[in-house]
């Protein structure tokens, strides 16, 4: 691996552990950066996984030190995203990549309508939803969620938040720390079919883990500071950025 490799790698992973922390999207960017530099699509979703456990790791040591994050009430929420990731890491879903995305940006252009025009929801707890127990559904679209995670990942913090959210009743700052610990514990279970097929480039795993590890820490340090409505707008900022990509994509 020579010095451009390096570089390029490193800095990508402090754009994308920054992003990935406050908001979610960043592994775009990784999927891109590893593919540009010559690993198949499947390996390169395999190595992003490597950086996602590591800049997780950090966001929740932070959140959980500032009081931010109940590790113990928290964990309810990664059980069924973790054993959705199980399938999903090992079967291919039966939906076109074109299919997806569009559906991907409708999801997103919902979330920043309802950010917008209803920041209350986003912003202030409701202790009533906060409080209440799980429904069967609330499970079942955990464990849909944890699928996706474990096929691509790709997004799934916009997933994750809206649920914590809109169904919980968590406003964005608790909520966005709840998300970095359901993708710490379900992102290692995910990774290990891509382990056992020899799906991984360590190297470059490792040294994207650098950026993504000092990008997470920021990010999550920021979050701590300044609250919510910080979050909101580079919420909103992250999710347009995902939507160009997508739409990139599709032309």
């Amino acid at each position: 691996m020579d010095i451009a490799t390096i570089t390029i790698l490193v800095v990508s992973g402090l754009l994308v552990g920054f992003i990935n922390t406050l908001a979610g999207g960043g592994t775009i960017i990784s999927m891109t950066i590893f593919m540009s530099l010559g690993l198949p699509p499947m390996i390169a979703n395999g190595t992003n996984r490597i950086p996602i456990v590591l800049q997780n790791l950090v966001a929740v040591v932070n959140y959980s030190k500032s009081k931010i994050l109940n590790i113990k009430t928290s964990l309810k929420y990664a059980l069924p995203v973790a054993l959705g990731s199980i399938l999903g890491s090992n079967i291919a879903l039966n939906i076109s990549d074109i299919v997806f995305n569009y559906l991907f940006i409708m999801v997103i252009v919902f979330m920043i309508i309802m950010i917008v025009f209803k920041p209350k929801l986003w912003l202030n707890e409701n202790p009533i939803k906060k409080n209440s127990p799980f429904s069967i559904s609330q499970w079942i679209i955990l464990f849909v969620i944890g699928i996706y995670g474990g096929f691509i990942h790709v997004g799934i913090g916009y997933f994750i938040i809206a649920l914590i959210v809109l169904a919980r009743g968590y406003d964005l700052l608790h909520a966005n720390a709840i998300k970095n610990l359901v993708v710490l514990i379900y992102a290692p279970i995910s990774l290990i079919p891509f382990i056992l097929y020899g799906n991984i480039r360590y190297d470059y795993g490792l040294v994207h883990a650098i950026g993504n590890i000092i990008g997470a820490y920021v990010a999550s340090r920021l979050a701590t500071l300044f609250g919510s409505k910080v979050i909101r707008y580079i919420l909103i900022a992250f999710m347009l950025l995902s939507c160009f990509q997508v739409i990139r994509m599709l032309s």
